[in-house]
């Protein structure tokens, strides 16, 4: 129980630094903008970070703790990704290097994992605790299939949204960008494609909607018992696609009268705009990477089950990985915890990685400021809608990127950009190979 407690604490921790070593993400084009002041941004980041307690619900967390095999690893094996992550990412913090959070945590659980299953059954085939024959390398879930035609999931999977994230934002930023840029002519045809794009948006949003009914299916208790419009309202997959809605509404409604302000009026409604852009983004940041720290201590309750079966745990720590039957549970606490320390973790900033990312990228301005945020918080708020644990610092990379393009290619300074890239690709293995490492010297010890 002690060792599940020290996991229990460190995965807190690294949600900490996760905070501020992130923090830039959300507040980077707000603050080189100079729409707030570095402490009035991280406040506004913070607060929205923890808001997503109530918005999202767990099932980027979900993939997270299935990334190993719970009836195959042992507590030293998630001690070890922890420790490993917690590392680099102090390290790329140090540097002024915007590298995964995400990706850091998952690669050091995977080497871990693998790590473990090597020191005890070499590279050998070997028979497992279901009777099946294994090999070293399935420890980890690299790729599973979706159930019904739905999005498969797996480390494969993660490792790929390494390039398509940055990418999907980049896309979204440019077509952003180049909205806004023909909304501010005076053309009619830019406010006809707005308003379709508006009723379009209403209409996919409603067909989303889980209705009452739905909720309270299998004896479900609804967030407001005694309220049937404020719980389909607050139901976590209906917020997430007001939000949706509300974004695309609010960047609407600037289009539709864009092209009737004055170059001060625009800048001025923009730099407005840029408070809700950081917002919803700081939003999908704390439902994003919140929950993979949940899914670190499911995991590691879960192996704490396995290594002691039939042992009565306390209800605090009553955790329930989500099965083939899809149940799933998790206290309060779990969620409340990471999300205030995701928090106060922003708070805390993060201004070396605040300065990379907001002016040595591309040069930004309220525009670029909302069509960047714009892109990253709709990419986020996709990506978790799969379960897909993508990197907020990737994302909102590509966006900036995206929004540079839109000016000249050469707007873009791509020796910082090729710097970054490398940062990325080698945070998984990196991370991987350093959880290894801590694995086989914990081993000794414990």
């Amino acid at each position: 129980m002690t060792l599940l407690l020290v996991i229990i604490v460190l995965a807190l921790i690294f949600d900490y630094i996760n905070g501020f070593h992130d923090a830039a993400n959300a507040i980077a084009t707000v603050v080189a903008t100079k729409v707030l002041t570095p402490f009035q941004a991280v406040l506004w980041a913070a607060f929205f970070n923890f808001l997503a307690y109530w918005v999202f619900g767990f099932g980027v967390a979900d993939t997270v703790a299935k990334t190993a095999n719970t009836m195959e690893i042992t507590l030293v094996v998630i001690l070890a990704g922890v420790i490993a992550a917690i590392c680099w990412n102090l390290l790329t913090w140090w540097l002024g290097i915007p590298s995964s959070s995400s990706h850091t945590l998952i690669g050091g659980f995977a080497g871990a994992a693998i790590a473990h299953s090597i020191a005890n059954h070499g590279f050998s085939a070997y028979i497992g605790a279901d009777g099946a024959t294994h090999y070293w390398y399935e420890i980890v879930s690299w790729y599973k299939a979706g159930k019904d035609g739905g999005m498969p999931s797996g480390v494969l999977i993660i490792i790929a949204f390494i390039v398509l994230a940055p990418l999907l934002g980049a896309m979204a930023s440019y077509l952003i960008s180049i909205w806004l840029l023909n909304a501010s002519r005076k053309s009619i045809y830019p406010k006809i494609f707005t308003v379709a794009l508006m009723i379009a948006t209403i209409w996919f949003v409603y067909v989303q909607m889980i209705p009452y009914d739905v909720i309270t299916a299998d004896g479900k208790l609804p967030r407001f018992e005694n309220s049937e419009f404020w719980s389909v309202a607050f139901e976590p997959h209906n917020i997430k696609w007001f939000l949706v809605a509300s974004i695309i509404l609010i960047v609407s409604t600037f289009c539709l009268i864009f092209s009737s302000l004055n170059l001060h009026q625009a800048d001025a409604a923009l730099r407005k705009m840029q408070l809700v852009s950081s917002a919803a983004f700081s939003l999908g940041h704390g439902g994003n990477d919140s929950q993979k720290v949940m899914g670190i201590i499911a995991a590691a309750v879960a192996v704490y089950i396995n290594a002691n079966p039939g042992v009565q745990m306390d209800s605090w720590l009553d955790v329930v990985l989500p099965s083939e039957s899809g149940a799933f549970r998790m206290p309060d606490w779990i969620p409340l915890a990471c999300y205030t320390a995701i928090a106060a973790g922003t708070l805390s900033g993060g201004w070396k990685i605040v300065k990379t990312m907001g002016s040595k990228i591309t040069k930004v301005t309220s525009f670029e400021g909302v069509a960047a945020e714009t892109a990253g918080a709709l990419t986020l708020y996709f990506t978790e809608h799969l379960k897909i644990p993508v990197s907020t610092t990737h994302t909102i990379t590509g966006s900036i990127i995206g929004v540079g393009l839109t000016k000249r290619v050469s707007a873009v300074r791509w020796g910082v950009t090729v710097s970054l890239l490398w940062a990325w690709v080698l945070t998984i293995p990196i991370s991987a190979l350093l959880a290894a490492i801590v694995y086989y010297v914990l081993s000794i010890f414990i």
